[in-house]
């Protein structure tokens, strides 16, 4: 007979989740409350400020709840499919705007529903373990919306990712290491994307080509080289990992396109199914549009997701 305490933590978990599955505007939480897995043994939490800047853009520091938000596709849209949205921002921050809600506007345009991420920014204050807290986030946030796929109206078998820049790496960590789970999931979900979409990634932690701020947040100063080797998402590449599409721009100073070329050289390798778009100029952050130019990366997703069955 299943131990009670387990039935007791399924039935709240599935009351909780189907709350969560219900649509609207607002950002809603992803654990049950005092579930948060992988906090410190106190109960300090980092105070969540979000600043509009100059540019007219938010950004969010200080995440210690994870949430999320829905963004409902059109029913005569609808094509069954997903997409989980993880802003950037060096794991210090998240462009939650124009890497956040602006595309999640434009997926659900496209009859694809879309679930902003709002994941815990690594910190020593609130973790235990700073380096898993993300991921633990990511993986939840697919445990959520693939048990639900039904309220959603959308297919198990079509939910995937885009990650932005640091948002990028995480995304990409999700693609690569959705075996290992960080988080309880007693009915061993998958949580694996079905496909990925990686934005000016961040992908490696070499020091050769790595963003150095999200590398330091995400992992310290001085981190133990088994821990850069496995988030060095290059690396733990197999032939079973998401169908992936990237963008990035050559001229991009903050994190270098050798991010994204050595990621789809090893997808490629690996003979899975890849795209990689690149652009003379943008540099980094260009969200939606690349100003320098009238090609539109999301035009090409929307036709590669067509391609691929998504």
């Amino acid at each position: 007979m299943m131990n009670l305490k387990i039935v007791l933590i399924i039935m709240l978990s599935m009351a909780y989740q189907s709350l969560l599955a219900q649509t609207g505007g607002d950002f809603k939480a992803i654990y049950p409350e005092g579930r948060i897995p992988n906090t410190t043994t106190g109960k300090v939490r980092l105070k969540e400020e979000s600043v509009i800047g100059q540019d007219g853009k938010e950004r969010i520091s200080g995440v210690s709840i994870p949430t999320m938000r829905y963004y409902a596709p059109d029913k005569s849209k609808s094509k069954g499919s997903a997409i989980i949205i993880c802003p950037g921002g060096g794991y210090a921050i998240l462009a939650m705007s124009h890497e956040g809600d602006e595309i999640a506007k434009k997926f659900a345009e496209n009859g694809i529903a879309a679930f902003v991420l709002k994941y815990r920014l690594p910190s020593d204050l609130i973790m235990a373990d700073k380096s898993i807290g993300p991921l633990q986030d990511v993986q939840q946030a697919f445990k959520i919306v693939r048990e639900h796929a039904t309220t959603y109206d959308i297919k198990p078998n079509k939910i995937g990712i885009i990650g932005f820049s640091a948002g990028g790496h995480l995304s990409s960590s999700a693609g690569v290491h959705y075996n290992d789970i960080k988080i309880e999931n007693l009915k061993n979900t998958s949580l694996r994307p079905d496909f990925m979409l990686l934005l000016y990634p961040v992908i490696s932690m070499d020091t050769t080509i790595t963003h150095g701020g999200s590398r330091n947040n995400l992992l310290g100063k001085q981190p133990d080289e088994a821990l850069v080797k496995y988030f060095s998402n290059e690396t733990q590449i197999t032939k079973d990992t998401p169908p992936t599409l990237l963008v990035h721009a050559e001229d991009d100073k903050a994190v270098p396109i050798a991010n994204s070329k050595r990621f789809y050289n090893a997808l490629q390798k690996n003979k899975v199914s890849s795209k990689l778009i690149t652009y003379p100029q943008g540099g980094h952050g260009f969200g939606l549009n690349n100003k320098t130019t009238d090609d539109k990366w999301f035009d090409h997703a929307l036709e590669w997701l067509h391609q691929e069955g998504y």
